[in-house]
């Protein structure tokens, strides 16, 4: 197989017909690889049969500009490219800067031999490798100066950084085929460089002339081959799928190299890579909460879903049934304005009587939510489960006035499609460890060791008061129905729940910390059997002191916070089926 690379800095004019006809004739020739072309020349490296080569070169010289078109030739023993693509740009080597034209003026050019004829009597000459870093990496000329730079853009940046003696030196510009430094090296001489070539068809055309004196390694080529030797063979040397890092058949003997996946370049152990991940996911769940979703005024849809105690009744009395914190008043003004409506957006009368199992939506217009404190930390994440420390106040769920500015809304915004589904509950105005499945199977397998007591939860209060004892239990059953606001209270006839209790610490200012280990998980529980033994967690709204009951469940961004903290959790992972624990850093209050 023929390959062939070259270009030809000229006026070209009627790139569109240009790029039809090309193409067309390549495809024709059986030819792959890329053609440039631009209002200042052309730019091309092509692969295929010697005789549909040398047919597209005599195509191109018939070309007004392009008459001298030299191309530089070399063998592989298969087509290195895997497409006929001609494009048309602004430029056929991207540089980006006013006033540079090669077609007009460029710097003058060494020879292959002339170089090496330099080297050899050891002229002091300063080679200048005007290549990107990953392509210097192969190799480059004994004692070269590298410009150290990601892409060409960057080379004017690099060459204004050298050194101000390097102005009088003889420099030596070189490339792999010699088209950057058509370029290169009259911007060198705009910036006051007194001494400055060109190498004459670049790294190819000296190894073609001179073999590989006074070069050390091989030349990166931009096609399938990756590299060359001075014989202009091509050699082991690949690109990492994943970084493009050029690596040397050495390289690609690290036991970090896995194709297709990593290289000792971009390798990173399980830790690194999961800060990374860490970090990304970071940045995404910022971008998500600024501003707030809920916090800008939306028009919100609330679905209604009858249930069998509203059966046969009216829709007023169902809404007053599911939602008994609302005023009758309320909800009959809700109706009258039109706002409960069928699926098919039919609207729906106080009087119109439901069913059980039926649906319906509440239309709420230009609802604005109250803000959140939104500084959600991821702890840990896998294919499995998703580890946060949740801070509040913030709702998981939507509910009450809270939509969009719930945790599930903004977890499903950042790890769309997946709808990451949480495993226990946390209340609003709680802080710390939550686990949260990332499918409904692997959901499966972690909620039912909730369910069997089987996880277990470590969390820090502080009280206000100091109970008598160093350890002690509650175990009052807990309403299974929801009272005011939709709190619960201890009810003999309730669900069966159990805390430990243990004092960490005993402070001046009348309050204790506590560790408080749940063995059940009833709504609010910790919270309840607190307030039940006359020890009420600070910062709650709900459940105060000599057991009155508050106004209201959820705090705003900037009260005093309610000082429960989820410290840690201890489950079986339904992935590893080993047990994992993961802790979240504790608030202020509990230092």
């Amino acid at each position: 197989m023929t390959n062939i690379s070259c270009y030809q800095f000229a006026e070209l004019a009627e790139l569109k017909d240009l790029r039809a006809r090309l193409l067309e004739r390549c495809k024709g020739w059986g030819l792959k690889g890329t053609i440039l072309l631009s209002t200042e020349g052309i730019n091309l490296f092509v692969a295929g049969v010697r005789e549909n080569v040398d047919a597209l070169v005599d195509e191109l010289r018939a070309i007004p500009g392009l008459a001298g078109l030299k191309p530089k030739y070399s063998e592989s023993a298969e087509q290195p490219f895997r497409r006929m693509l001609v494009r048309i740009k602004q430029e056929i080597i991207a540089f980006g800067v006013e006033g540079i034209e090669p077609a007009k003026y460029t710097s003058p050019r060494l020879e292959p031999k002339v170089l090496k004829q330099w080297l050899d009597e050891g002229r002091p000459v300063i080679l200048y490798d005007t290549r990107n870093d990953y392509e210097v990496k192969l190799g480059t000329f004994k004692g070269a100066v590298v410009a150290g730079v990601d892409s060409f853009r960057e080379f004017p940046e690099a060459v204004r950084k050298l050194p101000p003696e390097m102005k009088q030196a003889q420099i030596v510009s070189f490339c792999t085929g010699g088209i950057r430094c058509e370029k290169a090296a009259p911007f060198m001489e705009r910036e006051g460089f007194e001494h400055v070539w060109q190498l004459e068809g670049g790294i190819l055309k000296y190894f073609e002339e001179c073999g590989s004196a006074h070069y050390e390694g091989e030349c990166f080529v931009f096609d399938q081959r990756v590299g060359v030797d001075p014989g202009l063979h091509e050699t082991a040397s690949s690109q990492c799928f994943v970084c493009q890092t050029p690596l040397t058949a050495e390289e690609q003997a690290d036991p970090r190299y896995v194709e297709h996946v990593s290289c000792p370049y971009c390798f990173k152990t399980s830790e690194e890579q999961q800060r990374e991940n860490l970090a990304q996911r970071h940045a995404a769940l910022r971008k998500a909460v600024t501003p707030l979703p809920g916090s800008v005024p939306y028009d919100q849809t609330r679905p209604l879903n009858v249930p069998e105690a509203c059966d046969h009744g009216t829709i007023l009395d169902c809404l007053c049934h599911v939602m008994p914190h609302i005023p009758r008043e309320q909800w009959l003004a809700v109706c009258e304005d039109g706002r409960i409506v069928t699926d098919d957006r039919e609207v729906v009368p106080a009087h119109q009587i439901v069913r059980a199992g039926e649906r319906y939506l509440h239309l709420k217009p230009a609802q604005q939510e109250p803000d959140v404190n939104a500084d959600i930390r991821v702890l840990f994440e896998d294919e499995a489960i998703i580890v946060l420390n949740k801070p509040a106040p913030l709702p998981v769920h939507v509910g009450g006035r809270f939509n969009r500015n719930t945790l599930q809304f903004i977890l499903n915004t950042v790890w769309h499609p997946l709808k990451p589904r949480s495993v226990h509950r946390l209340d609003a105005n709680t802080t710390g460890v939550t686990v949260l499945c990332k499918t409904r199977h692997f959901a499966s397998l972690v909620q039912p060791q909730f369910e069997r007591g089987e996880v277990e939860k470590i969390y820090l209060a502080r009280v206000q008061g100091h109970p008598p004892q160093d350890a002690f239990v509650c175990d009052a059953p807990v309403s299974g129905e929801a009272g005011k606001l939709g709190g619960r209270n201890v009810d003999a006839d309730g669900q069966e729940a159990y805390t430990e209790f243990r004092v960490l610490r005993r402070d001046a200012d009348g309050s204790a910390l506590l560790e408080v280990r749940p063995r059940t998980g009833r709504t609010n529980q910790i919270r309840i059997h607190l307030w039940h033994l006359g020890f009420p967690i600070m910062g709650d709204a709900a459940y105060l002191a000599d057991g009155e009951v508050g106004e209201t469940q959820t705090l705003a961004v900037g009260d005093p916070p309610l000082c429960l903290h989820a410290l840690r959790i201890t489950f079986t992972h339904p992935l590893t089926k080993e047990r994992v624990t993961f802790a979240a850093e504790p608030s202020e209050w509990a230092k």
